[in-house]
């Protein structure tokens, strides 16, 4: 069954450390590329998501935010550096003298400033086993969100198909009434024409101009198309890329159809194939 390669889906923990929450995204891409967006001490785990990634994805753009927020009781822990306080206010001072028009440095002002406040260090190497566990969790939802917007394009590409194998049957149908008619058109210009004509040579450049105007050839492999693109529906894995294939043959042959047409009817079903085949294409490019 196919997948869809737009999905998004969520997950979080609660750890004694603090929630961890995963957001992810996937849009189509031609390969799979993972971004990933992670909290100081995380990086190191980068590696092993993409591992854990590629086991689950084959194809689109992923991107990944991973949250993390401390537990209450973590962040009540902290302590105030004297010392850099100190300096702090004192260079603060040595500056203001040099001003023209000085504003006054607060209190809140002075704890802002990078380590003034220390808070107790996270131990995120805890963390990393919860996180790519849940990360795990995240994906397997994002894959239910990819299968069920899988469903709903194959329902719409079978709704394609069905129409295509419709106006193919259609060309079938009436072929043998417009071959003969060129044949008719063809002989009473000839007879009308006051040079004698060959009979024989008539008939030989009628059977030829039947040829290159005969298109059952191109509906057969139409047939033959449509078949193989439902083969691949129930194929297990990524076909999106053999979709995308298909739909250039499909596309191949319907300007042929319209390039041989004979007849107004022939016209309208080439233009309606291509229609059709480029909604197929528009929607296959979703298909991982």
């Amino acid at each position: 069954m196919i997948n869809s390669m737009t999905g998004f889906a969520s997950s979080e923990q609660n750890t004694a450390q603090g929630k961890l929450l995963w957001e992810l995204r996937t849009v189509n891409h031609r390969y799979l590329e993972s971004t990933f967006k992670l909290p100081d001490g995380f990086r190191a785990l980068e590696p092993v998501l993409r591992e854990c990634v590629g086991a689950r994805l084959k194809r689109g753009k992923l991107d990944a935010v991973l949250q993390f927020r401390p537990a209450a009781s973590v962040t009540a822990a902290l302590q105030v550096n004297a010392k850099l306080a100190d300096e702090v206010i004192r260079e603060a001072q040595v500056i203001e003298t040099r001003m023209e028009a000085p504003v006054s440095m607060n209190a809140m002002d002075v704890l802002r400033w990078p380590g003034v406040v220390e808070q107790d260090a996270t131990d995120t190497k805890a963390l990393y086993e919860p996180a790519s566990a849940l990360l795990d969790t995240a994906l397997a939802s994002l894959c239910d969100a990819r299968a069920r917007e899988g469903q709903r394009i194959m329902a719409l590409l079978e709704e394609r198909l069905d129409q295509i194998a419709a106006l193919v049957a259609q060309v079938r149908e009436h072929m043998p009434e417009v071959l003969e008619g060129i044949r008719t058109r063809v002989g009473e210009r000839a007879k009308a024409l006051e040079t004698r004509i060959d009979d024989e040579r008539l008939e030989q450049e009628l059977v030829l101009l039947a040829q290159k105007m005969d298109v059952a050839e191109e509906l057969d492999r139409l047939d033959a198309h449509i078949e193989e693109a439902r083969e691949a529906f129930q194929t297990e894995g990524t076909v999106g890329r053999r979709l995308d294939f298909l739909m250039q043959e499909f596309n191949r042959e319907a300007n042929t159809l319209g390039s041989k047409s004979a007849d107004p009817r022939t016209t309208k079903a080439a233009v309606d194939l291509k229609v059709l085949i480029e909604q197929m294409r528009e929607q296959v490019q979703n298909i991982e």
